[in-house]
C-alpha cells in the first residue's frame, strides 16, 4: 500500500484535484482507525503503582544514560525536520516547476519500491554493527534532495529515491535491533517514547521555515543545502564511538541487564 498510495495520489491530483486527493486520504484515515478498533490485546497489570513525573524521571534517566541513544535521537531530531521541510513541503513545488506534478507520486512510489525490496534483503543478512550500517543507510535519503535541487530529472529521481528508501530500512532495521538486545525490556517503552518526541519535535519547524527560506534564497537552492545537510549530518553521528562500534548481539546471548 506503500507503494500504491503515491502513485493513486499523484494520479487523483492530476485528474479529479488535490482537494479530492486530500479526501480520499482522510476515508483512509478513517478505515485504519475501524481496523486498529477491532484489535483485541490483553492487559497487563503493572508491577508497581507510579506516579507520571516519576516514569518520566526514570524514563530520561535510562534514556540519557545511552549515548548512542540520545546521539542517534538529537541527529533524527534535525533530518526529520530537514526532510518534512526540504523533501516533503518543497519537494512538491521543484517537482511541478520542473518535471511535472505527476512524477512525484512515481518518485515516492520508487522510494516504498526500495523499502521493500531492502525488507526482503535483510531477511537474509544481519548488521553486525547495526547503527553504523544504518546511518550510512539513512544518509543516502540525502541524495535525492540534492538530485531535485540541482538537476529535476525523472530517472535519477526515479532511482535516487529507491536507495534512499532502502537506505531508510536499514536504519529502521538497525534502530529496532539495537533498542531490542540493548535496552533493557523493563525501560524499552521509557526510552522509546523519549525517542518518539525527540525524533519529531522539530518536524513543524522544518515545515513552517521551509517556505520562507525557499522566498528569501530559492526553493531549489533550500533543497540542495538540505540534502548535502541531511548527509553529512547523518554521517557526523559515526563519529562517535558507541554509535560507530555497537554490536549485533548472538542470538544466544540475552538481553543486558537493568
Amino acid at each position: 500500500m506503500t507503494i500504491i498510495g503515491p502513485s493513486l495520489g499523484a494520479v487523483l491530483v492530476v485528474t479529479v484535484g488535490s482537494g479530492w486527493a486530500v479526501a480520499v486520504d482522510a476515508l483512509t484515515w478513517l478505515v485504519a482507525a475501524w481496523c486498529m478498533g477491532r484489535l483485541h490485546l490483553p492487559s497487563h497489570d503493572r508491577l508497581e503503582a507510579t506516579s507520571m513525573l516519576h516514569d518520566l524521571r526514570a524514563g530520561w534517566t535510562e534514556f540519557a544514560s545511552r549515548t548512542w541513544v540520545w546521539v542517534v535521537v538529537l541527529a533524527f531530531a534535525f533530518l526529520n525536520a530537514i526532510q518534512a521541510g526540504v523533501w516533503s513541503t518543497l519537494g512538491p513545488v521543484v517537482v511541478k516547476d520542473t518535471v511535472g506534478v505527476g512524477v512525484w507520486g512515481g518518485v515516492l512510489s520508487a522510494e516504498a519500491v526500495g523499502f521493500l525490496v531492502m525488507t526482503i534483503v535483510l531477511l537474509r543478512i544481519r548488521l553486525h554493527r547495526p547503527l553504523r550500517a544504518g546511518m550510512l543507510g539513512i544518509s543516502a535519503l540525502g541524495l535525492p534532495m540534492l538530485v531535485l535541487g540541482l538537476s529535476p530529472q525523472v530517472l535519477p529521481l526515479v532511482v535516487l529515491a529507491f536507495i534512499g528508501g532502502a537506505g531508510v530500512e536499514i536504519f529502521s532495521i538497525g534502530w529496532e535491533t539495537s533498542t531490542q538486545q540493548h535496552v533493557p525490556v523493563h525501560v524499552l517503552s521509557r526510552v522509546s517514547a523519549y525517542d518518539g518526541l525527540g525524533s519529531v519535535v522539530a518536524v513543524p519547524v522544518g515545515q513552517i521555515t521551509a517556505g520562507p527560506l525557499a522566498e528569501l534564497l530559492g526553493s531549489r537552492e533550500v533543497v540542495t543545502g538540505g540534502g548535502v545537510a541531511f548527509s553529512l549530518l547523518a554521517f557526523a553521528t559515526l563519529a562517535v564511538p558507541s554509535v560507530r562500534n555497537l554490536r549485533r548481539l548472538p542470538d544466544t546471548e540475552p538481553a543486558p541487564a537493568a
